[in-house]
């Protein structure tokens, strides 16, 4: 029998939206652990205090945005409309059934004319880090460090060549010290004062997003994109920093100022740091003994021409300064490179009648040359880390943390396409997407504590009631005991 449903789209009801939303929605144990009221002192010198018309509460605006981010929604039109009819969304941001919801022109003005400039979201990001900290939630003794890349929003075939200058290194006045103090070991005259003139390259430059940069790199596409290097510590995943520089920026090359960055910020004193083999450089290696932390870092199998002898063939001896070659001759030191490279050669004279001349070089004076980084002995000693078992179980866990923390942001956060243009914009996306997976894992990690806190305390309850019981049963009588 079918029966009828009275309409009642037109009745009038009497409700409290704290009653519609789930006692286990993910935005109200986000607002049970994050206070966001550190938000307005953070913005409170970007507003006028006496003129204009009366603003929007920057609080809701930041809290749109991060249900944008959390739910993975890319159009800010999209996300006003979502707001518009999701009652859990309208109790977030602390709106009722029935107030209206800030235009999607209001909301992006906002972002693009007052926040865009400025550090607000970097000040938010590090709010929600620091909130972590006081929570006990982040151990800074390891830390993870890795790169992914963004799509930028620029057609890959939009593009004009242009000559830049080649960014200089910040370890380049230190390598030179250490060059010249190497030659000097070695009773070797200075070299000469370098020409001025800046080495220049040839890149592609977007002519639609010209702040992206485009990269070319063995089995990922080729494109424009922005990289987004991050950093997590190893104990809950939680981010510790992030920042963007275009695609066509090495990975090592911002790693140790991001590094120093987070020590100075938050007070970190990190032990060990776990990273990839792309960071395996003599800089980097030495940056970190500098700093007295124990780095461990994969291991790529270099390159060689196929049917000639690899490097590691050849045997370093730090007492005589040496290389020794598979046929036993050694390698004397002969000279230090501008870019910071001992070269070790051969005996021309011995070479002539080795049985391994074809395998060793194709050099017509028959002199074979090996080059040694004046902080190799830096790079060999990180690189022995990895073999301890220490190493070991600190990258192990690397594949646990930020490899989980990129594939998250990517697959739930929108974390694989820059939604707008330009490095600001782009930097503004990370903080807001890293800070928004900052509060999902702090909302998650409270829940988990409180449980554990509860079956610990129904245990705790339960053996003191058996022992109470027992002890009842050992003094009353029977049916006292029955009865109670």
């Amino acid at each position: 029998m079918l029966r009828e449903h009275d309409n009642k789209q037109t009745g009038m009801e009497f409700v409290c939206i704290e009653e519609l939303v789930p006692k286990d929605h993910l935005l109200r144990k986000i607002d049970k652990v994050i206070d966001f009221e550190f938000i307005r002192d953070k913005v409170k010198d970007l507003y006028c205090a006496d003129n204009g018309r009366p603003a929007v509460d920057p609080v809701v605006l930041f809290k749109m945005l991060f249900v944008g981010y959390l739910y993975g929604v890319r159009s800010e039109r999209q996300l006003v409309r979502e707001i518009q009819v999701n009652v859990a969304y309208r109790w977030f941001i602390g709106y009722g059934l029935t107030d209206k919801i800030p235009d999607a022109s209001t909301f992006s003005q906002n972002r693009r004319r007052r926040f865009t400039e400025s550090t607000v979201y970097e000040e938010i990001f590090d709010e929600i880090v620091l909130q972590a900290m006081r929570k006990k939630w982040i151990n800074d003794r390891v830390l993870y460090t890795d790169s992914t890349h963004l799509k930028a929003s620029a057609n890959k075939h939009k593009f004009k060549k242009k000559h830049v200058e080649t960014s200089t290194r910040n370890y380049l006045a230190e390598l030179e010290a250490a060059i010249e103090t190497d030659r000097k070991e070695h009773g070797k005259k200075p070299l000469k004062a370098k020409d001025q003139s800046p080495e220049v390259k040839e890149i592609k430059e977007s002519t639609t997003d010209p702040y992206s940069g485009y990269m070319v790199r063995d089995g990922k596409p080729k494109g424009f994109f922005y990289l987004d290097h991050r950093t997590t510590c190893g104990r809950h995943n939680l981010i510790t920093d992030t920042h963007i520089t275009p695609a066509n920026v090495h990975d090592s090359i911002p790693y140790l100022e991001r590094l120093d960055h987070q020590r100075q910020r938050f007070g970190f004193e990190t032990e060990a740091v776990g990273l990839d083999a792309g960071y395996l450089s003599a800089p980097i290696c030495k940056g970190l003994e500098d700093r007295d932390i124990y780095g461990v870092i994969g291991y790529r199998r270099p390159t060689h021409i196929k049917g000639r002898l690899p490097k590691r063939a050849y045997t370093y001896t730090p007492q005589t300064d040496t290389y020794r070659c598979p046929n036993g001759q050694s390698l004397t030191y002969r000279t230090t490179s501008r870019e910071g490279y001992r070269e070790y050669r051969s005996d021309p004279a011995v070479c002539k009648a080795c049985p391994y001349l074809g395998q060793c070089t194709s050099n017509a004076q028959k002199i074979k040359t090996v080059t040694r980084h004046v902080w190799e002995g830096y790079r060999e000693k990180v690189d022995s880390h990895r073999l301890t078992a220490t190493g070991k179980a600190i990258y192990k866990r690397r594949k646990e943390t930020i490899e989980r923390s990129f594939a998250d942001a990517k697959q739930l956060h929108g974390h694989r396409y820059v939604r707008m243009r330009g490095l600001l914009r782009a930097r503004e996306q990370s903080l807001l997407s890293a800070a928004c997976q900052n509060m999902k894992k702090m909302a998650l990690l409270a829940e988990r504590e409180a449980k554990k806190a509860s079956d610990g305390l129904k245990m705790l309850l339960s053996v003191r009631l058996k022992g109470f019981r027992g002890t009842l049963c050992a003094t009353w009588p029977i049916k006292t005991v029955l009865a109670t």
